[in-house]
């Protein structure tokens, strides 16, 4: 019995604060304090949480996932259009492979959509394969930009001491492409034209001092790979696993997946 609402309250918000640390393990020079969760609610921007029901009583503590989001504009266009930046999506250990990021960024487009907001992004690793496999796989996004050490050096244990490179999700909230994908169907068909590959293993690799080697040899390879790919007009269009687990990034043409981007 998992309720998806707005956070309210400071005690919330500090629960938010709290899983935050928990999640992602950074020292304080890192942490989003209340402050920040509370300002992105009071600007346009989203807190969701995700909260337990089943724990008695409902109390703050019961906050088992949240997102975060922030307004912004888009800019160089004959006119500026706003849209959502998602920066942080957290889930508690115990209640992650069953659905609750999913069901997280589903009310993330809901309310972006009952305000007429039809773009929101934000940025992932990519080569964490399960945040891709929801990214694009599961919500319909797109990806056609790579950032190098987007953040710079982090505390995260997350990160494994690699270089925060970063791929950016579209996600068109309106979209045939994304509402095919919320209802579980397949996507249109489009020519792939790159295959990117993710080992499963790159999971241990990260966590031990050991394999970090081979974890930064191939986020250095597929660095190298997407940055060619998105300079000859490819985009990041889907994604698979194989019967290994590893993760898969298909690419095909900016104007394919456009096509199925327009409402």
């Amino acid at each position: 019995m998992i309720e998806i609402r707005s956070c309210a309250g400071f005690d919330e918000l500090d629960a938010c604060v709290q899983l935050e640390v928990e999640v992602w393990g950074m020292d304080a020079s890192e942490i989003f304090p209340r402050k920040a969760f509370l300002l992105a609610q009071k600007i346009g921007g989203q807190a969701i949480g995700a909260f337990d029901t089943k724990l008695s009583p409902p109390s703050p503590s019961s906050l088992v996932g949240f997102v975060l989001s922030w307004p912004a504009i888009k800019s160089g266009k004959a006119e500026p259009s706003p849209y959502l930046h998602s920066h942080m999506l957290a889930v508690r250990e115990a209640y992650r492979n069953h659905g609750l990021g999913a069901r997280l960024k589903r009310e993330q487009r809901l309310e972006a959509l009952q305000r007429g907001i039809r773009q929101m992004e934000w940025t992932f690793d990519p080569l964490e394969i399960k945040n891709a496999y929801l990214n694009i796989r599961k919500l319909g996004a797109i990806a056609r930009r790579y950032q190098v050490d987007f953040y710079g050096v982090s505390s995260s244990r997350l990160q494994g001491g690699l270089p925060t490179d970063r791929l950016v999700a579209e996600w068109q909230l309106d979209s045939p492409r994304v509402e095919a994908a919320l209802e579980g169907r397949p996507p249109a068909a489009h020519i792939i034209e790159e295959r990117i590959t993710v080992p499963a293993a790159i999971y241990q690799w990260k966590a031990s001092q050991a394999g970090r080697e081979r974890a930064l040899t191939v986020q250095l390879e597929n660095r190298r790979l997407f940055q060619q790919a998105f300079s000859q007009g490819l985009a990041v269009v889907g994604f698979t696993l194989d019967a290994e687990g590893n993760g898969i990034f298909e690419l095909a043409s900016l104007t394919q997946a456009q096509a199925g981007l327009n409402p």
